[in-house]
């Protein structure tokens, strides 16, 4: 059987009137082509359907992430009907996630019905903002126990975003109960605690995907 992967993008735009976002490109056009080059079929949603707004520092003209970004033109609105037929859910960040992913009611069902079944989680640097309201149906964190990584406080504050923020990712995934591991800034990192995978950074965007495919392929 062809395995089926849900990804589900934000459609926040701003995080002040000045300040752009959306979707951090690479990670999700890196995740994208990592689950198609395997033969996986991809269903691309956001939280409210429709285009979805790139992070304008995270433009980049790179041809091989054209067909990825031609998915963005015009999304399903994620809807908790895509809780059938699908292996792994993907979440990749952007800071926009931080702003309509915790709240999102049928994001956060489609977590706890996927961590209930023990199918696979997967989400990169801002895309574990939405784990961190998720919970199994008995109340407990999905996250409490596990291993796990995000984008951190300290690659926040190097950002001077921190302020703008309506919480701190690192800190909320800690006081949820995770074991957090971090590497330095910008660096490479992913793991994979068994149901749940998790990236800190854009850099980490191809490692956490790949860990998704070995966590599908066992």
């Amino acid at each position: 059987m062809t395995k089926q992967v849900l990804m589900v993008v934000t459609n926040h735009t701003k995080i002040r009137d000045q300040h752009k976002t959306g979707l951090w490109l690479e990670e999700f056009a890196v995740p994208y082509l990592v689950f198609k080059e395997k033969g996986y079929r991809v269903k691309v949603t956001s939280i409210e359907g429709g285009e979805v707004a790139l992070d304008p520092n995270s433009v980049e003209d790179k041809p091989e992430w054209n067909e990825a970004e031609a998915e963005l033109k015009d999304t399903a609105k994620v809807s908790k009907e895509d809780v059938h037929g699908f292996d792994a859910i993907f979440l990749p960040g952007g800071h926009g996630t931080m702003f309509d992913f915790p709240e999102n009611e049928t994001l956060q069902y489609l977590l706890q019905q996927f961590a209930e079944d023990n199918r696979i989680i997967g989400s990169v640097c801002h895309g574990p903002a939405g784990l961190v309201n998720a919970t199994y149906r008995n109340g407990t964190p999905l996250v409490k126990d596990k291993h796990v990584t995000s984008f951190t406080d300290s690659e926040e504050k190097e950002m001077q975003l921190d302020q703008y923020m309506p919480f701190l990712l690192e800190t909320k995934i800690r006081d949820n109960g995770a074991h957090f591991s971090a590497k330095e800034n910008w660096s490479d990192h992913a793991i994979r605690d068994g149901f749940l995978v998790t990236g800190q950074n854009p850099q980490s965007s191809k490692s956490t995907a790949e860990k998704v495919v070995e966590a599908l392929e066992v």
